[in-house]
């Protein structure tokens, strides 16, 4: 089997098997390849730079004994086919972690809650990152082997199986990938190539080396590794994490450069392929076309969405929540996605944002609660441990039924009391140590006062897996179906690119949204309303509350109703 790897800067490279070693030879490009004794490769393989110590291919396709492990090759994997996604405009993504979905936390444990999935409405499950990262648990952002994904959720072939399981329930399946770093722990990309620079800083470590010298085989790395995971595996698509912090300042951002060979691929394929990207940028260039001045991307992750209505219904004000401020930015938030357009930012001391014009509504991915919102939190706190059940089903319906493409966290649909924590298992002690005080004084510097779990232990892991009992007691079992009945609405309604008509009164605490053939009114005094709805004729389809008003708008207290035109 041929072998390659890329360090250009090298004087020799070796191949090191268990048997013995073998001297590579220079290949163009700064690369170095060997046609390598098969026998030898199935007890594993790792890489030697100048006599320097034996390291994991970075390219390794498989790492069973973990980051630090010897690196397997796989066979070449079936034609992923030619599943029929969905379009965004359609679309309800739901957003899970493949280690506390269930309790065992493996691909094939998750098969088996395919049907809830279906059952609720998903068209497309999002999986956390999967690149190898160190020890046994994690959340993922710490991967160092890109193109291996993590053991301990089972086999490359368990992985294929989940994947072709979801499409034939018609649920199209994202991976988040991180493309803005490379974790400490197990990163040895260093002693091959130039992949990381010190020009730039990122929040996690040093950043990607995408625009300085040898960065074009570092470009090459990482698209190679989209097109891995899109072609090989049968992928639907890509959510690239916290593009901000990819730092690509020559004449084709790296966005650019990725997603023309994501749509060359579609085009190859046939099948429909995407990227969406997380951003807290408020930037639409993201997702305009190349020829209107983007990237290209096809849609982007809304963080205003979330932080309105959180700030709304928890009164919490400290870090960024400082900057909304009540009902109006909910308003805004469901006309527009982006809350800030421009304007000046409290919490970041600067303006922020810049309008939306010409941006589709299935461009934006909104979310009331994701694995960031929930996780970064000090207890790991959802929603369903701040708020009242009818709260919880005024969230679900301005998320369900706006004009956006909604995103669920695992658990939400039927208001999981399980907390998601932060939880890693850092193979080297002292960093583990780091992590675990860094997050402890974190907090403390935001004024927190209590305990915060240790993310090094495995009881914070523990802690954090879905009890899918929970389903079994009548108001969880409510709560989704309530959700499962938004989800029907939401499928009911025609496709279209208008906004939301929107309209409140913060003194008699009401809120009304109309899209397409739709209105939701929302109650939130603690009084009976009469809420004026639009000209029209409309019925009464759902509502949240079991008493039975006098007329279709005279609204009980804390109350959701939910309209349809006729």
């Amino acid at each position: 089997m041929i072998l390659k790897v890329w360090a250009p800067a090298a004087k020799s490279v070796e191949l090191v098997t268990a048997q013995q070693r073998h001297a590579m030879q220079s290949a163009p490009d700064g690369y170095w390849q060997i046609d390598a004794p098969d026998a030898e490769l199935a007890s594993g393989y790792r890489y030697s730079v100048d006599g320097g110590p034996p390291a994991p291919d970075p390219r390794s396709a498989w790492q069973p004994d973990g980051v630090h492990g010897a690196s397997f090759v796989l066979a070449p994997f079936r034609d992923p086919g030619r599943f029929e996604v969905k379009d965004l405009q359609h679309a309800v993504i739901y957003e899970l972690h493949v280690g506390t979905f269930t309790p065992a936390g493996t691909y094939t444990a998750a098969r088996e809650k395919l049907q809830h999935l279906a059952q609720l409405g998903v068209t497309h499950v999002e999986l956390m990152p999967l690149a190898s990262f160190p020890g046994k648990r994690g959340w993922g952002y710490d991967g160092v082997d890109l193109f291996a994904p993590f053991a301990h959720y089972g086999t490359p072939q368990e992985l294929v199986g989940f994947i072709d399981d979801c499409h034939a329930r018609g649920i199209a399946v994202i991976l988040d990938v991180v493309y803005n770093h490379f974790g400490p722990d197990g990163n040895y990309l260093g002693l091959f190539a130039p992949y990381l620079t010190d020009r730039y800083k990122t929040g996690w470590g040093a950043a990607v080396n995408y625009d300085g010298a040898g960065s074009d085989g570092v470009r090459s790395f990482v698209i190679d590794n989209a097109r891995m995971w899109l072609r090989d595996y049968g992928f639907d698509g890509l959510r690239l994490d916290a593009v901000h912090a990819i730092f690509s300042f020559d004449a084709v951002h790296l966005l650019e450069e990725l997603a023309l060979a994501v749509r060359q691929l579609s085009h190859t394929t046939g099948r429909r392929l995407l990227l969406i990207a997380e951003s807290d940028l408020n930037d639409p260039r993201l997702i305009r076309s190349v020829t209107r001045g983007g990237y290209g991307l096809d849609a982007q992750w809304v963080d205003d969405f979330h932080h309105a209505i959180h700030r709304f219904f928890t009164q919490e004000s400290d870090g960024y929540y400082a900057d909304f401020k009540g009902m109006a930015d909910i308003a805004t938030a469901l006309r527009d996605g982006y809350v800030y357009q421009g304007q000046y930012s409290t919490h970041r001391g600067r303006r922020h944002g810049r309008r939306p014009v010409g941006i589709l509504p299935q461009q934006f991915i909104v979310s009331t609660q994701n694995h960031d919102q929930i996780g970064n939190r000090a207890q790991g706190e959802r929603l369903s441990m701040m708020l009242q059940p009818w709260q919880l089903k005024a969230v679900a319906a301005l998320l369900l039924l706006s004009p956006f493409v909604p995103m669920l966290f695992q658990g939400e649909e039927w208001g999981a009391l399980t907390p998601f924590l932060y939880f890693t298992d850092h193979e080297n002690a002292e960093l583990g140590q780091t992590v675990a005080a860094g997050r402890a004084q974190e907090f403390s510097s935001f004024g927190w006062k209590g305990e915060v779990p240790n993310p090094q232990s495995a009881e914070t892991f523990g802690r954090s897996r879905l009890n899918w009992n929970e389903l079994q007691e009548t108001a969880h079992a409510d709560l989704f179906e309530w959700h499962r009945r938004l989800i029907a609405l939401r499928g009911a309604k025609p496709s279209a690119v208008s906004k939301a008509a929107v309209k409140f009164n913060e003194a008699e605490q009401w809120l009304r949204f109309a899209h397409q053939g739709v209105l939701v009114v929302l109650n939130f005094a603690a009084q009976t309303r009469r809420v004026p709805l639009p000209a029209g004729r409309w019925e009464l389809v759902l509502r949240s509350d079991e008493a039975q008003a006098r007329s279709s708008d005279d609204m009980p207290p804390n109350s959701t109703f939910v309209f349809r035109a006729l």
